[in-house]
């Protein structure tokens, strides 16, 4: 995707080091912005190969607004492996920290329950929350159906009141839906944005969530506009970024969700790559 290679050209050229909480050094940018139609092809990266499986296995995860990084492990998705609560482990980079934090299974209220339960008061990752909080992703679905013109069809992730209880604040904080000539367009906004490993997985997370909301409508797939804050390249993402650069994109893929019924049973197995044809993977070490 070129929007996306742009951006890993702009931060390599004009990023400012920065110190990071996670001790290695970012270039870093202020604002950029990706934007791709979904019209040519559903944008999974093919300057390297993106696992379909695990953006789709932790999408499902926010959609049910699941808290417990064991539902993830089960499913062997094991990208929230290093994080846990702060109400259980307090945050540190010590190894004894670290080890506490990967055996315990408890995120905390992030994305999904924010997105299914916004304002609930959050107890613990097995309590039950039917009913409570603002179901912002069902509203959502709703006005699209009963009123798709309209223009505050919003979901946040950003709960000031729970920030501090959440395994990791939300990078990508919020996502609003807009519907132009029959056509569903996605927006997300994030505050911090790696552009190696997790930018990626953001596109393809948001491609997949507006896949899935356009089925669920009946509406034509659009476009997908992510706008962003701090976006950085960390030092030690700067080699496998470049080779990536001398790699010449190729044909987007397909995406096929059958059989489907509704987002809310929708499990990510369903969803499937079609004519996939990537650059071999690059191995980028996650920032903790």
């Amino acid at each position: 995707m070129k929007s996306y290679l742009e951006i890993v050209k702009k931060v390599l050229k004009e990023g400012v080091v920065k110190k990071t909480r996670q001790g290695t050094d970012a270039y870093t940018i202020a604002g950029a912005m990706f934007e791709h139609d979904i019209q040519g092809g559903f944008p999974l990266l093919t300057t390297k190969k993106v696992p379909l499986r695990l953006v789709a296995s932790e999408l499902e995860f926010f959609l049910k607004g699941i808290t417990n990084k064991n539902w993830l492990r089960d499913r062997n998705n094991h990208i929230w492996d290093e994080w846990c609560s702060p109400d259980v482990v307090a945050y540190a980079h010590d190894a004894e920290t670290k080890q506490r934090m990967m055996e315990e299974a408890e995120l905390g209220p992030i994305y999904g329950f924010q997105w299914r339960h916004f304002g609930a008061d959050y107890e613990h990752h097995g309590a039950d929350y039917q009913g409570k909080g603002i179901d912002q992703l069902a509203h959502v679905i709703q006005t699209l159906k009963t009123n798709p013109y309209d223009r505050r069809m919003i979901v946040s992730a950003w709960n000031p009141l729970a920030l501090h209880r959440m395994a990791l604040p939300p990078c990508h904080y919020g996502f609003q839906v807009t519907v132009l000539d029959g056509r569903l367009n996605l927006m997300w906004n994030q505050r911090s944005v790696d552009t190696a490993l997790g930018l990626p997985f953001n596109i393809a997370s948001y491609g997949l969530l507006l896949h899935l909301l356009a089925k669920e409508t009946g509406l034509q797939e659009g476009k997908l506009i992510g706008f962003l804050g701090d976006v950085h390249v960390y030092k030690n993402h700067v080699d496998g970024l470049r080779e990536q650069l001398l790699r010449e994109p190729k044909s987007l893929p397909n995406l096929k969700t059958e059989p489907f019924t509704s987002i809310f049973d929708w499990e990510h197995t369903q969803s499937v790559i079609e004519n996939y044809d990537p650059h071999p993977s690059i191995k980028f070490e996650i920032a903790v």
